[in-house]
């Protein structure tokens, strides 16, 4: 997958982008990280990207021209068919971890950070394929969510990840929250593993993880629950969990 990030402030990725999982998946040449600042598309010598907003108000507006123009470039170098322009900004649309499976369907994402009071709309409305939040907060710039965006969707693709099992069991992948996870010593300081989990019967285990699931999910995140298909087992457990609680 290539990625364009088109930002103001480059050197901010430099450190995400140059560690752990996402630097393996670029050494590997599955991740093609290249990025992009807006000003080196702007028109005037001073390299404006930002102006008063039309109608009055406080802050500026980033101007539509720069983001065109840089949006176009790297378009017009990659000949990506199967790409996607996505805007960062807390107007949009809350990612989600089904939105990271369907974004690394794509060979190109190009992402444009704001900054400022945001974009002036025939960035949104023109330029951009889809425009997301990763919260109900507002932070400086578009820098930090883009990062996020990046590093789950970089988690879908096929050798990104050291076992091809390890993202289908995390929290929200299929849409309850992850089961608790032991490790050595078995115990410490008098906590004690689970029996069930040196038990060696996989069964077992299949059943407390999914039972364990359900009652992180019901303790942390109910409104999850809504939107899983779930068996008679699952509903009964679910049932025990809140007559329990009451």
């Amino acid at each position: 997958m290539r990625i364009d990030i088109l930002s103001l402030f480059p050197e901010m990725f430099g450190g995400v982008f140059g560690c752990s999982i996402t630097k393996r998946a670029i050494e590997k040449n599955i991740l093609d990280i290249q990025i992009t600042n807006p000003r080196d598309f702007a028109f005037n010598k001073h390299n404006q990207v930002d102006d008063t907003a039309y109608g009055g108000g406080a802050g500026m507006v980033m101007k539509p021209e720069p983001l065109f123009r840089a949006v176009e470039d790297v378009k017009s170098k990659t000949q990506i068919e199967n790409s996607k322009v996505i805007l960062m900004c807390p107007t949009g649309k809350v990612f989600t971890q089904e939105k990271a499976k369907e974004l690394a369907n794509f060979d190109q994402l190009i992402f444009i950070c704001g900054h400022y009071e945001g974009f002036d709309n025939r960035v949104v409305q023109n330029l951009a394929d889809e425009v997301i939040s990763i919260g109900d907060y507002v932070l400086t710039g578009g820098e930090l969510p883009a990062m996020v965006v990046i590093d789950a969707v970089s988690r879908m693709l096929p050798g990104v990840l050291g076992s091809g099992e390890s993202a289908p069991t995390d929290s929200f992948y299929n849409g309850l929250l992850e089961y608790p996870q032991y490790t050595k010593p078995r115990e410490y300081r008098g906590l004690s593993v689970p029996d069930v989990l040196l038990s060696g019967d996989h069964a077992k285990i299949a059943k407390w993880r999914r039972q364990e699931s359900l009652r992180v999910t019901y303790t942390n995140r109910p409104d999850l629950l809504e939107k899983v298909e779930l068996s008679k087992d699952d509903k009964k457990f679910l049932e025990e969990l809140k007559n329990n609680s009451k």
